[in-house]
């Protein structure tokens, strides 16, 4: 990080920038939350962080704004991820610069994360009416009508209870909140399970996911550790794991873990 890159940013008052700053791409390494985990170098999944930037917009040569929606694929296995807040204003740092195409603003998005994060990235553009846009639902089971009762427990495996039928299944919940560790602020999201494993009780699962409500953790490390708990406890022959959290900033953040290395993660729900 160069001396005249600015420190995390979550949290402050900064002034809008309203030309290109790539300085304000700010990374947090994955290696201590992970090393929390028992996670070291070989990880147990393969995945990536979705992002959508909602509020995307640069400048032509002739002045006149050009808008669209940003899809960004962000390797699981990047030493480090992009912290929200300073890709927003990275994002709007772009509003008053001028690109001579779309292409050079492409080359130019992917070149700045890629330094940020360390790896290469993924990267789609969007009309704002596009149809690949259009939100959608889970598919399997919805655990949120559970008749359950919640207590101030912090997440972990021990809340989970397993049977020893062995089941294929896809679950999912809306009731996922947690915190952000900086800020303390709710981060509200959907979180969609599919397995093939040691039955999970459904009912336990669903205190497990609301047990996040007081957790403060950004939210591809809580997905992580989802996937470590699950993954000690049903022994599964597949696994993989997704949040929605809904937008904050015009963005949103939607990281996905999954034991299948040529899996694809869903795109949007509804509700973001």
């Amino acid at each position: 990080m160069s001396d005249d890159k600015p420190g995390l940013l979550l949290g402050k008052n900064v002034p809008v920038a309203d030309k290109y700053s790539p300085e304000l791409l700010y990374p947090i390494p994955r290696a201590r939350a992970r090393s929390s985990l028992g996670l070291g170098a070989t990880l147990p999944f393969d995945g990536v962080d979705l992002w959508h930037a909602y509020e995307l917009c640069w400048l032509n040569d002739r002045g006149k704004p050009v808008v669209r929606v940003g899809r960004f694929f962000i390797p699981a296995d990047s030493p480090c991820m992009v912290e929200s807040k300073s890709f927003k204003l990275y994002l709007n740092s772009l509003n008053g610069s001028t690109f001579a195409c779309e292409q050079q603003l492409r080359e130019t998005l992917r070149t700045d994360l890629a330094a940020v994060i360390g790896a290469d990235i993924e990267l789609e553009l969007f009309a704002v009416d596009a149809p690949e846009l259009d939100g959608g639902v889970p598919e399997g089971d919805c655990l949120d009508d559970l008749d359950i009762s919640v207590d101030d427990s912090a997440p972990g495996a021990e809340l989970l209870q397993v049977g020893e039928e062995v089941v294929a299944e896809a679950l999912y919940s809306h009731l996922l909140r947690s915190l952000c560790p900086v800020t303390g602020q709710p981060d509200w999201a959907t979180v969609y399970l599919s397995y093939r494993g040691r039955a999970l009780e459904r009912e336990s699962l669903l205190r497990y996911l609301i047990a996040f409500r007081q957790h403060q953790e950004f939210h591809e490390q809580c997905v992580e550790r989802m996937f470590v708990d699950l993954q000690g406890l049903i022994e599964p022959e597949f696994l993989e794991i997704q949040a929605f959290y809904t937008r904050r900033g015009g963005l949103d953040i939607n990281p996905f873990r999954s034991t299948d290395p040529g899996a694809v993660p869903l795109s949007r729900m509804n509700r973001q």
